[in-house]
């Protein structure tokens, strides 16, 4: 499986930005899609998942700004970013689980948010 991030950049404090994560290659394989974010310094945290079926999982720290979304069709994860902060600030990952519970990781996207 092969994963393509977009739609990082620099965006100004109280903007949005909407992250993409398509798929490709075994895609018959895959089930749970996610975004993880890695700021400066820090560890690599879960931003957001979300089932074959539709059901997401957030951690109490990212719930009500973040919103994950998939097209099971085009294969593509989406990740939609409100009312961001300067401590939003990273590099956002997909990742993807297969059938057999390999997770596969895409290069990331930086998202820069400026005070």
């Amino acid at each position: 499986v092969q994963l393509q991030a977009s739609g990082g950049g620099l965006v100004q404090a109280g903007g949005s930005q909407r992250l993409s994560c398509a798929a490709s290659g075994s895609i018959s394989r895959i089930r749970a899609m996610a975004w993880y974010r890695q700021a400066p310094g820090k560890q690599r945290e879960l931003v957001a998942s979300i089932t074959t079926g539709g059901k997401t999982t957030y951690p109490d720290s990212m719930k009500g700004r973040f919103a994950i979304s998939r097209d099971n069709a085009k294969n593509t994860v989406y990740l939609q970013m409100n009312s961001l902060k300067p401590e939003d600030t990273a590099v956002y990952y997909c990742k993807v689980d297969d059938a057999y519970g390999v997770g596969y990781w895409g290069k990331g996207t930086l998202v820069t948010v400026s005070s």
